[in-house]
């Protein structure tokens, strides 16, 4: 018998328990009410058991967006909450538009983490990982939100990638002067390296704010004082010196010559300390913002482009990133909220996920507490109105309970909706498995239980102790995919035996039981 033989027997439209990744899975996108990747296709389907049962704890009330700490071993279904969540907070800001909440996805950590190495050059990649600072990942996530925003406004970059501004064709009169000043303030220090500096110019057109008066003088002196001293000169020349005997015998010419050569010799510092000190002291400013922000691909020139557009006392120490001072940081993403308030958004989310699969982690234990516990600060994750969900691999919960009471104390993860382990029952497996079942089944099919797939010598009370012993959601689908597979294998298409039965259930368990406990041990890949 085939697959398709037995799917086709219970009206299953594919494979219920193929998908082992919920960022691929058709089966889990449509659960989560994207419709079908494939063909474009929504259906209203059961949603009852697809969440975990700590997910309201872990999600908290989104008008007040707060922290979560999670740990959970693979295949838990960490990636499955997050993407719930960002399902959730869409359905939330459709209903409170006045209120929204900004979902923001920390989980692609490659492209910071490989520049903080190139930038730190450690000896090894741990010893550059454990130079980060909480700073860095306040970086990073500025990073993650506000190339998007200032796509929106300058109605550049991918539509669906842009943060939901809505209409922005009156920003000057909607936004007032310092929120406007605040979002170039964020453009210039947190935006892509590509064409950081015109889109600088752009954002600032786009928000009708004049340059600052020192660009203004930059360019006179430059361009109209070298004018003015030519035709002085040519002036001077020609009706003072050339007519003074006539005109005005008692102006000597050699005193006009020295006026001049004044002039010039006065203009010549003034633009040398315009075009030269001036453009210094903003290449240094530049270099010590890019020594502190270690996470950005931008240069000191690139930088130094942007900030010449900005106000002189925006361009303060007080109002940079250029110590290791957490201070800036905070108030940067403080910015970041003024910003977005006129557009509707009350609050904002990051969840921080797949910490393990960074090319330079590598799943290390050691790399990945590098890298996760700067970010164990009481102060970060208790923010107003913006709140830190970290999904952490399990290896992490066995470091925190390692550490010291100083460390405890500072973390105060009591605070922080804790969940130790996302751990499943063999009842709640078996409601998702059985909902996954019904997300395939043809539209006009009646429902289906997930035991009727198994012969009648099998009881609910087994199945579910067979998939408790199976711990995580993508063991449990695979020991189902397994045992459709191996039941398919061992009879034909004439037999009609479209029930699984109990012995190649016993024989899947035991098989999969002795998978997990190896893959644990470290002596399988999975």
């Amino acid at each position: 018998m085939t697959v398709t033989d037995f799917l086709q027997h219970w009206s299953l439209t594919e494979n219920p328990f193929k998908g082992e990744e919920a960022r691929s899975d058709d089966v889990f996108s449509r659960l989560c009410g994207d419709g079908d990747a494939r063909s474009g296709q929504f259906r209203h389907v059961p949603v009852h058991g697809t969440f975990h049962a700590d997910f309201e704890k872990i999600l908290g009330d989104l008008r007040r967006p707060s922290g979560a700490v999670v740990f959970g071993e693979k295949g838990s279904g960490k990636t499955a909450i997050r993407i719930q969540i960002s399902r959730r907070i869409e359905e939330y800001n459709s209903v409170n538009t006045g209120a929204k909440v900004l979902f923001v996805g920390y989980d692609d950590l490659n492209s910071a983490l490989d520049l903080l190495h190139e930038r730190l050059g450690g000896k090894t990649a741990l010893e550059s990982l454990q130079k980060a600072r909480m700073v860095d990942h306040a970086d990073a996530i500025l990073h993650q939100v506000v190339p998007r925003l200032i796509d929106s406004v300058l109605g550049e970059g991918d539509p669906d990638q842009r943060v939901a501004l809505g209409d922005t064709s009156k920003l000057h009169k909607r936004l007032d002067k310092p929120t406007r000043r605040d979002l170039v303030l964020l453009q210039a220090l947190y935006d892509r390296p590509e064409h950081a500096t015109q889109r600088t110019a752009r954002l600032r057109s786009r928000l009708r704010l004049m340059p600052p008066g020192s660009a203004i003088w930059g360019r006179l002196t430059i361009i109209v004082l070298p004018l003015l001293v030519v035709g002085a000169w040519w002036w001077a020349r020609k009706w003072v010196i050339g007519r003074a005997a006539d005109a005005a015998p008692h102006i000597d010419p050699e005193w006009v010559n020295w006026g001049l050569a004044a002039a010039s010799g006065l203009y010549a510092l003034f633009a040398l300390k315009v075009g030269v000190w001036d453009r210094l002291a903003l290449l240094r400013q530049a270099h010590r913002v890019r020594r502190q922000i270690r996470v950005i691909g931008r240069g000191d020139i690139s930088f130094a482009g942007s900030l010449r557009q900005l106000p002189r006392w925006y361009r303060d120490a007080s109002h940079l990133p250029v110590s290791d001072s957490d201070e800036p940081r905070f108030e940067m993403i403080d910015r970041l909220r003024r910003v977005l308030r006129p557009f509707g958004y009350a609050g904002i989310i990051v969840v921080m996920d797949r910490v393990d699969e960074p090319t330079i982690v590598n799943g290390d234990p050691e790399r990945m507490k590098a890298v996760v516990w700067p970010l164990l600060n009481n102060k970060f994750l208790q923010q107003e109105g913006v709140g830190v969900k970290m999904l952490l691999p399990m290896e992490l919960r066995h470091a925190v309970f390692r550490e010291s009471s100083a460390f405890f104390q500072g973390a105060r993860l009591d605070k922080q909706s804790m969940i130790e382990r996302l751990s499943w029952t063999g009842a709640t497996l078996y409601d998702l498995c059985e909902s996954r079942v019904n997300s395939c089944r043809a539209p006009d099919a009646p429902p289906l239980a997930l035991l009727d797939l198994f012969a009648e010598d099998v009881t609910k009370a087994e199945l579910m102790e067979a998939l408790e012993k199976v711990h995580q959601p993508r063991d449990a689908f695979k020991m189902l995919y397994r045992a459709i597979m191996d039941h398919c294998a061992g009879v034909t298409r004439g037999e009609s035996t479209w029930r699984i039965p109990r012995h190649v259930l016993l024989n899947v368990v035991k098989t999969e039981q002795e998978r997990v406990q190896q893959m644990h041990r470290g002596i399988r890949p999975g």
